[in-house]
């Protein structure tokens, strides 16, 4: 009997064919920017839609996403859509164990590559830290704390020797239990408004200013 697969689009490469086959075909030359990254990407033009609103950004997050995922759609999510820059922010999705068991050293190799395929295309990338969490609403009791300080260790040391921006939202967000403070977030994982406007206010700082 043939094995019925779950899910045929494991990378959710269609989840935005539409809208990237409209951008491609548009003769508007802009310096884009692709936010490119899993739910807390896509909530960010959920939570603070004006961030959005007549500026070259293009949101693609795709909920529950893990870098393997996001580095199989990184050719019609970011390369073919010819932006400046794109702003990387992933892997605690894989810490959580979405897609199977991995490493750190998985994780961040899979971050290295979209960086790698983004310079010789062109594009400049950013490699965000991920944002401090000390449990995981969907996955209780795995402890990501840690992990989530030792991977963001490494992304940055990564991006110092490699000439790349890292940006630092996990320092200001943080609370004493290295978890997310409870004034940016409802869950601990994901930001509330308040959270998605400091994030803006650093990344602003940083390059979109």
């Amino acid at each position: 009997m043939e094995k019925k697969i779950k899910n045929p689009d494991w990378g959710y490469l269609n989840r935005f064919k539409d809208e990237n086959a409209q951008i491609i075909a548009s003769c508007v030359k802009e310096k884009r920017i692709v936010f490119f990254g899993d739910s807390i990407t896509a909530g960010w033009e959920i939570h603070d839609q004006e961030f959005f609103i007549n500026k070259n950004y293009i949101n693609r997050g795709i909920n529950g996403q893990t870098t393997p995922q996001m580095l199989l759609r990184f050719r019609p999510d970011v390369i073919e859509l010819k932006p400046e820059k794109v702003i990387i922010l992933a892997g605690t999705n894989d810490i959580a164990g979405n897609t199977g068991l991995t490493t750190l050293e998985i994780i961040l190799g899979n971050l290295i590559s979209m960086c790698e395929l983004a310079k010789v295309n062109n594009i400049k990338p950013v490699l965000c830290s991920l944002l401090p969490a000390l449990d995981y609403p969907w996955r209780k009791g795995i402890q990501p704390a840690k992990k989530i300080v030792k991977l963001n260790s490494m992304i940055q040391h990564y991006t110092a020797i490699n000439d790349i921006l890292y940006v630092d939202y996990y320092s200001i967000m943080v609370n004493d239990q290295k978890g997310l403070q409870s004034i940016y977030s409802e869950d601990g994982v994901h930001p509330n408004k308040k959270g998605y406007f400091i994030m803006k206010s650093i990344l602003e700082s940083k390059i979109l200013m």
